[in-house]
């Protein structure tokens, strides 16, 4: 894909040469700005009347490194390849650093992956405070390749950069200054005069030639000191990311620099980039990549040419765990919120709940306790209506009471002045249920559904009705954005996309249990693929009263799908509500640290009784792998039913909520992406063997049956979808 990217030269005066990259909207490094970045070079080193250079990106940004949709290409063979080592080596290497006329970087925004290592092979680099620099190829399921592993650890140490890396840590030009990684700090307004100065005065001999940062070896630890960092780091990244390799690669990458030389680090490099970059994780977590960004287009709604109204205060219904999380979230991103609730107990309960999330972050090192205060001033507690008369946008987070929510809403009628977005953080009701779909308010009426805690957690459901306006719906897009969530839009039905995902999920792991699986193997299944946690555990941290309230909207509007288990509400009985009670299928210590209970096994045996189960030998001697994959296929079915009935327009949708919303595994490419790896025609002829021997709730709907007759990906779009939105 040939991009309209370049690199501009223009020489001054005063003899220095500014090498613009010119690729908005980050000046990304496409294969095109590379070779127009050499041209670029060559023009400069070759021309007499230029002295020194400096190299800078257009609109104050810097670089945000090699373009993603270029990998694409390269994974797909659509371009010319350039040769191994052609760019890190030729290019970089044996023309940039080896220059005889001073190279100065000048770096605003952000100097990211590519555009990082192109400024470490300058002769000195100046940064503005809030610039962000870093290696954040660990992401993309890569290491970097333009020489980033041998540069890096020889301007900020060892240690300092297998961090970078191995997180993915991004530094500010302050931090980057105390480092080394930069030379100098100055305002955006003074940034490009102070580096052409910068580079006179090294032309002049003002300053030192600094040495090319490939052969730096004072921020170096010593062999001995090195061998453990790394032997540490590797430990790290085995621990950390088992099913991985590239965090591995990291290291060995940055190994061979140090005990065969750097020169031999950068081959080693780009050879392992080579094979990096066509490797299943790295394909998967780039299909994340850009399917994260297309949740923000919805054909019929973002293509309409709305603009998104301003929402300046934001209401919200209830300051439990959940509604805390939201207001917490809005207050970060400088919303000022009206926080309700019934009395001045639970109001002030509420209240010291939003504190205490906002004082976290303050602990941790990401809230000034400035911001901290600006945060709170921005909160106001009330326990009637009446300051809702001049707001803009009310979130209702109150307990899963259907009638209560009617209420609510009701209420909200008389009280919210007509611009006004009424939303719902319900988990699961079907929105029509909570509002009459007559109501003379109906296109008002949204499906705001945050993820516990709100405040960290990234994904927003905006659940449409089908009298939900178009401009609401870019209004929510747009205000999901500036509090930093990734919105998936979906249409209205019990449990939306993800929690109507997880209900087959968690009934075939309850089914598994009560025919002879044993819980901790199956969660252990789970974590070893790749998951946040496994079922059990997930529903320990969702509370069995959620659990089972959701349950009770599904027996109603899927009532030939259902695995009845008794095993939970055996366990209520007794007060084992999962973590907040530290008595779930796990016990909790204060510090939320989960340890199997083999009180557990009476509890399956009971369920077992009641519901007439017996052990299934075979369940009980299940591998990991058919562990797997009876609660896995399950939840793809309901994906595929998702796809079909048009509740999720785009598959990548899915993928973004099972991996934001479940915790499946990026580097598997979300749960849609992940089943065309396995085959639709295999998953299918699984669900049709189980749906024999275990009941019909295992049986593959009509899209996933008529993918796998047909053998085509369960990615692909169906007319179908396309109409319902």
């Amino acid at each position: 894909m040939k991009s309209n990217g370049r690199a501009i030269i223009d020489v001054g005066a005063d003899g220095v040469a500014v090498i613009t990259i010119i690729n908005p909207p980050v000046n990304s490094l496409s294969l095109d700005v590379l070779y127009s970045l050499k041209d670029a070079f060559e023009e400069a080193f070759r021309r007499d009347d230029v002295k020194a250079i400096v190299v800078t990106g257009c609109h104050g940004k810097f670089s945000g490194g090699f373009n993603i949709s270029s990998f694409v290409d390269l994974q797909q063979e659509k371009v010319a390849q350039p040769n191994p080592g052609y760019i890190s080596l030729d290019i970089l290497t044996d023309t940039v650093e080896v220059s005889k006329k001073p190279l100065v970087a000048a770096i605003d925004g952000h100097a990211l992956g590519g555009g990082l290592e192109i400024a470490m092979c300058c002769h000195a680099r100046i940064s503005t405070p809030n610039a962000k620099l870093g290696l954040p190829e660990l992401h993309l399921g890569i290491i970097p390749g333009f020489g980033g592993t041998q540069r890096l650890p020889r301007l900020v140490g060892l240690a300092k950069s297998l961090e970078m890396m191995l997180t993915a840590k991004l530094v500010k030009g302050e931090e980057a200054l105390d480092l080394g990684l930069v030379d100098a700090i100055v305002s955006s307004s003074q940034l490009l005069d102070t580096a052409c100065k910068w580079s006179l005065d090294i032309w002049e001999h003002k300053r030192p030639w600094n040495i090319a940062s490939l052969y730096r070896t004072d921020k170096m630890e010593s062999l001995g000191e090195a061998k453990e960092i790394l032997k540490f780091a590797r430990a790290q990244a085995l621990r950390i990311a088992p099913n991985l390799h590239h965090p591995l690669a990291f290291v060995d990458v940055v190994e061979e620099g140090i005990v065969s030389g750097p020169r031999a680090g950068l081959i080693k490099e780009y050879e392992t980039f080579e094979v990096l970059i066509r490797s299943g994780p790295c394909k998967a977590l780039v299909h994340i990549f850009f399917a994260q960004r297309g949740t923000m287009r919805v054909p019929g709604v973002t293509d309409l040419g709305l603009v998104p109204r301003h929402v300046k205060r934001v209401g919200v219904l209830g300051g439990g765990l959940m509604g805390s999380g939201i207001a917490t979230a809005f207050l970060l991103n400088n919303y000022h919120v009206i926080l309700k609730e019934v009395n001045d107990k639970v109001l002030e309960a509420g209240i010291d709940r939003i504190k205490a999330n906002l004082q976290s972050r303050v602990n941790k090192g990401k809230l000034s306790q400035g911001n901290f205060e600006k945060a709170l001033s921005l909160l106001i507690g009330t326990l009637d209506y009446e300051s809702f008369r001049a707001i803009d946008m009310i979130i209702e987070a109150v307990t899963e009471d259907l009638s209560l929510k009617k209420q609510i809403f009701t209420d909200l009628e008389k009280y919210c002045p007509p611009h006004c977005i009424l939303a719902s953080n319900t988990s699961t009701i079907d929105l029509n249920l909570i509002v009459d779909e007559k109501s003379k308010y109906a296109d008002r009426i949204i499906g705001a559904h945050f993820f516990s805690p709100a405040h960290v957690r990234p994904l927003l459901e905006i659940v449409h009705t089908q009298n939900t306006s178009p401009q609401v719906i870019v209004d929510l897009l747009d205000v999901g954005k500036k509090i930093k969530k990734t919105p998936v839009v979906v249409r209205n039905c019990t449990g939306f996309a993800v929690n109507r995902m997880l209900f087959p999920f968690t009934q075939a792991a309850l089914l598994l249990v009560e025919h002879g699986a044993d819980v901790y193997c199956i969660d252990s299944a789970f974590t070893k693929f790749g998951m946040a946690m496994g079922p059990f555990r997930l529903l320990d941290l969702v509370g069995f009263n959620v659990a089972m309230a959701s349950e009770a909207q599904f027996v109603s509007s899927m009532p030939g799908r259902i695995y009845k288990s008794m095993l939970i509400p055996l366990m209520q009985q007794d007060k084992r509500l999962g973590e907040t009670t530290q008595k779930g299928f796990y016990l909790y210590d204060e510090r939320r640290k989960a340890k199997p209970d083999p009180d557990i096994k009476r509890y399956i045996e009971k369920a077992r009784e009641i519901s007439g189960v017996s052990i299934d030998p075979k369940l009980a001697k299940l591998s990991e792998k058919d562990m797997l994959e009876m609660i896995f296929f399950p939840l793809v079915n309901e994906a595929c039913r998702l796809l079909a009935e048009g509740i999720v327009v785009k598959a990548s949708d899915l993928d973004i909520a099972s991996v934001m919303g479940i915790g499946f595994p990026p580097y598997r490419g979300g749960i849609i992406y992940w089943a065309d790896t396995v085959g639709s025609k295999y998953i299918c002829s699984r669900l049709d063997e189980w749906a024999t021997i275990y009941g019909k709730n295992f049986k593959p709907c009509d899209y996933l049956a008529e993918k796998a007759a047909r053998g085509i990906p369960l990615s692909g779009t169906m007319d179908l979808a396309k109409s319902r939105l």
